[in-house]
């Protein structure tokens, strides 16, 4: 059996759990230390190393760093196989007990990115500072876990900062109880003369996309309705309460349970809305969000913006709706032409796509492990080449 440590900065986050999950119907036994955000129960056993808070990246970094002092206990008598470091904080820790656990044993260091953070992109001195630290921190790092070809692209193999090679990890739907292959999810039509309702899922943060729904709702009149569920991002939508009250077209109904809910609450959406504008420019515009595949697996039609990595994705396979701006008279130029025929097919187009495409299989967390405990599968035909550097695993 693989021994796995898997050093998360958010214990709070249902991703961190998700990915422990997967190790472990991969085969790995997994131990998992990280930061809170928040202070209910976690609800899993971890060892928690203190408190951080979203938003404040140098804080958490530095507590991070403090942490190093726990490296030891951490390490105890070179338990693991593999260590994994969820986001840049976090490794410089893993490099600590990856040193001490290897004086025991081989040990595999794995560097896992899920976003490229704002204060690592741009010319200005910081960005660079940040992109130095990070090139150091990555010597000795065995794999780079990615979430989305962009994030090589545009910072790994541009900026040079790891000789390691990438493995690509797609953000699709991990359900442990569910069937092993999942059947196809046939969502109900929606009846004559309802609104088209759209579902903002997930953690809201971006300020254009809330004015933009708002805008939208308001001038459709109770033809087209929002409906938000998760977490707001406060810090950036300081009137995200305010908005909602006064939009009777819009309702909020709070956090949700990954992934047991997810059948319900796309369930009663028509249309996904997968933009972000947070990071345009950078992140937002690289990644390959939870949404895409969430509404793919439920039948929901995915939108997204065009020239993000998630519009050229829909685009490059003929799925879901592709905006050219964030105008409300944009959406509801788009959202006009389309009748419950149109809907129907743009559905219909979803569940042609094979469910593997949107769901991770237990086959390919085994091959997860595998990967990240440096053991190829050199037969496997998913073991697609991304570049000299890097290879996909779909999970």
């Amino acid at each position: 059996m693989t021994n796995i440590l898997y050093l998360s900065h958010d214990l709070d986050d249902p991703a961190t759990w998700r990915r422990a999950s997967m190790l472990e119907a991969g085969g790995a036994s997994v131990r998992v230390a990280g930061f809170r955000r928040l202070t209910g129960p976690i609800g899993r056993k971890a060892t928690v190393l203190g408190q951080t808070h979203s938003g404040r990246f140098l804080h958490r970094g530095f507590s991070a760093l403090r942490s190093i002092a726990k490296a030891r206990d951490l390490a105890g008598k070179g338990a693991f196989d593999v260590i994994v470091a969820r986001n840049l904080e976090m490794l410089p820790l893993a490099r600590r007990v990856h040193r001490l656990s290897s004086r025991h044993r081989p040990t595999r260091l794995i560097y896992e990115v899920l976003d490229i953070h704002r204060l690592m992109v741009g010319p200005g001195l910081v960005p660079s500072l940040m992109r130095q630290v990070e090139r150091h921190l990555c010597r000795g790092v065995d794999r780079v876990v990615i979430s989305s070809e962009r994030f090589w692209e545009e910072h790994f193999r541009r900026y040079g900062q790891v000789a390691a090679p990438a493995l690509l990890v797609e953000n699709k739907v991990w359900d442990p109880m569910a069937a092993d292959p999942a059947p196809q999810v046939m969502r109900p039509p929606r009846k004559a003369g309802e609104p088209l309702v759209i579902g903002w899922f997930g953690i809201l943060r971006c300020a254009e996309s809330l004015r933009c729904l708002d805008g939208l709702c308001r001038a459709a009149e109770g033809r087209v309705r929002l409906v938000l569920r998760g977490r707001p991002a406060l810090a950036v939508l300081p009137d995200f309460h305010q908005v909602v009250e006064a939009n009777p077209h819009i309702s909020f109904h709070g956090a949700y349970s990954y992934p047991d809910d997810l059948p319900g609450i796309y369930g009663e959406v028509d249309i996904a809305w997968l933009v972000d504008r947070f990071d345009a420019g950078a992140n937002s515009d690289w990644l390959l969000p939870n949404r895409l595949y969430e509404s793919c697996v439920h039948g929901a039609v995915p939108l997204a913006l065009s020239g993000t990595e998630t519009g050229r994705y829909l685009a490059r396979r003929g799925l879901g709706l592709v905006l050219a701006d964030l105008r409300p008279d944009t959406v509801s130029a788009l959202l006009a032409g389309l009748d419950d025929a149109e809907l129907a097919s743009l559905q219909s187009r979803i569940r042609a796509i094979d469910m593997a495409d949107w769901r991770t299989t237990r086959r390919e967390c085994a091959r997860l492990v595998d990967q990240l405990a440096g053991r190829r599968m050199d037969s496997d035909p998913a073991a697609d080449l991304l570049s000299p550097q890097a290879e996909r695993v779909a999970g």
